[in-house]
């Protein structure tokens, strides 16, 4: 049964797979969901036999069906290839009583890869399915990591160009420098005054801006979207949690159909999503553990019903997840309001109007799956040095915020549930935090010496990524006001 898209604000008109991956967002501003998500109609056993690359194509030929088998097959194995360091693709650690599913082994060190690889060969898939004669501009706005990965997957791509915008002071320098070394002739890297949710917000008003899109084609050129707002992202993502589980099946830490509780650090709900996705096809998950750093917006939703941007943005040490407006939580909206198109635009008008809005009794019913916490600054560096004394596992803030408030679920809770933490970047990319966290000591020390102090501690070798930015030239320096980006783009695109 072929699986059609429709718009979280408008659900009359439907489109393939291949049309919702080239245009991103929808013309109305919505985003673009399944109107069904089929089963998963091979079993674990089955599965808990196969290589990742056969897994993704389970998984992604029920949700891409306009994609033939030799299309999807051949986006799969362009994506999972070499530029991974593991074969596996994503290992399942066992490290302090859960399974950390390792998702930093592709070319850029964050879980990013693990959509962004595919990205590219899924869009120029259907830009050929759907006769484009248009370059493709992918414009996107990231707290970090997808910049990179999305610059990397897209560099020198034919008939695409990539611009990004990130907030100039609001990333690691390790992910600063990743992107504005980033080469190839069709990339564009620009700083914007603002944060993550400014940078995000001009995104969108860019693709919903009628008169842009007409002088765009003029030029022959037309936006998608590289950020998790695209079905192109988030259907690759579902993936690695069913992978995660056939290990568990295969290592005999669970039998098929056991459920397991999954946790994820959570910034603009993209990655906890394909989770929830992922068991709408089936997957047995009983808690979704959506972990907040002091940017809590969404574990006050979680406690209270109420979603509620109108607070202090915080820049943590985990920063690809300081966001307040979480814009994949409208998938999940428009899905427990019982996909009703009309009860997202009401809510969703309520946010762009008074930066808050507030669910129905009802529709906080069916949360119920979902526990929401989160963890300070302090409670996350103290994670990462008590599972590096105690293990001499050392993981990245981003993973530790997940750990933290994994510890904080089990106290509240009691539940032993075999539990999957999805790891989501490199201690590498995150260095500073990273050692300081172990050893206040290490704060007097370079960045790149960090490097260095941190494999030696880990053992683990330095990532690719890590040595190629070194000493990299700076290729792209410039910095915008956060009101001035559709000019920055009329420039690159010579409009």
């Amino acid at each position: 049964m072929a699986v059609m898209y429709k718009s979280t604000r408008n659900d009359k008109d439907k489109i393939t797979a291949s049309q919702a991956i080239l245009k991103g967002l929808s013309d109305d501003g919505g985003l673009f969901v399944p109107d069904n998500i089929p089963a998963l109609d091979v079993d674990f056993e089955t599965l808990s036999k196969m290589t990742y690359q056969q897994v993704a194509y389970e998984v992604m030929s029920r949700m891409l069906t306009d994609f033939t088998e030799e299309e999807l097959k051949h986006c799969i194995n362009s994506a999972y290839d070499s530029k991974f360091d593991t074969d596996v693709i994503a290992p399942l650690v066992k490290k302090a009583g859960a399974n950390y599913l390792e998702l930093f082994h592709g070319s850029t060190i964050a879980f990013k890869d693990m959509a962004l690889s595919i990205l590219p060969y899924l869009l120029v898939t259907s830009a050929k399915k759907n006769n484009v004669k248009n370059e493709i501009v992918i414009l996107t706005a990231t707290s970090g990591d997808t910049g990179k990965a999305a610059l990397a997957g897209f560099a020198d791509v034919p008939g695409t160009k990539i611009i990004v915008f990130y907030p100039k002071n609001g990333v690691s320098p390790i992910q600063e420098k990743q992107m504005v070394t980033q080469k190839g002739d069709n990339t564009s890297v620009i700083g914007i005054i603002g944060n993550f949710d400014d940078a995000q917000t001009g995104v969108k008003n860019m693709f919903n801006d009628k008169e842009l899109a007409k002088v765009m084609d003029e030029k022959g050129y037309q936006f998608s979207s590289a950020n998790s707002i695209n079905i192109g992202r988030l259907v690759p993502q579902m993936v690695y949690y069913v992978y995660a589980y056939s290990r568990m099946v295969a290592n005999g830490e669970i039998k098929a159909g056991d459920k397991i509780n999954v946790v994820v650090p959570t910034g603009n709900f993209g990655n906890i999503l394909a989770a929830y996705y992922a068991k709408e096809m089936g997957l047995p998950v009983a808690k979704f553990i959506c972990a907040s750093n002091e940017n809590k917006v969404l574990y006050d939703f979680f406690e209270t019903g109420v979603y509620d941007r109108n607070r202090e943005f915080i820049l943590t040490s985990s920063p690809s997840m300081d966001i307040l407006i979480s814009s994949n939580l409208e998938r999940l909206i428009y899905r427990i309001a019982g996909d009703s198109a009309e009860k997202d635009v009401e809510l969703m008008t309520a946010l762009s109007t008074t930066g808050k809005y507030e669910i129905s009794a009802d529709m906080k019913g069916k949360l119920s799956e979902f526990y929401g916490n989160y963890a300070s600054e302090k409670e996350t560096a103290d994670t990462i040095k008590r599972v590096y004394d105690a293990e001499g596992y050392i993981m990245d803030t981003h993973t530790a915020v997940a750990a933290t408030v994994y510890e904080k679920y089990k106290e509240a809770t009691g539940d032993t549930t075999p539990t999957v933490i999805a790891s989501t970047a490199s201690p590498y990319k995150f260095t500073r935090s990273v050692m300081e966290a172990i050893d206040s000591a290490y704060a007097s020390k370079s960045d790149f010496e960090l490097v260095d102090e941190l494999n030696k501690l880990s053992k683990v070798k330095i990532p690719q990524a890590i040595e190629d930015i070194r000493s990299a030239k700076v290729l792209h320096d410039t910095v915008c006001d956060k009101s001035e980006m559709e000019a920055q783009v009329r420039r690159i695109l010579a409009l």
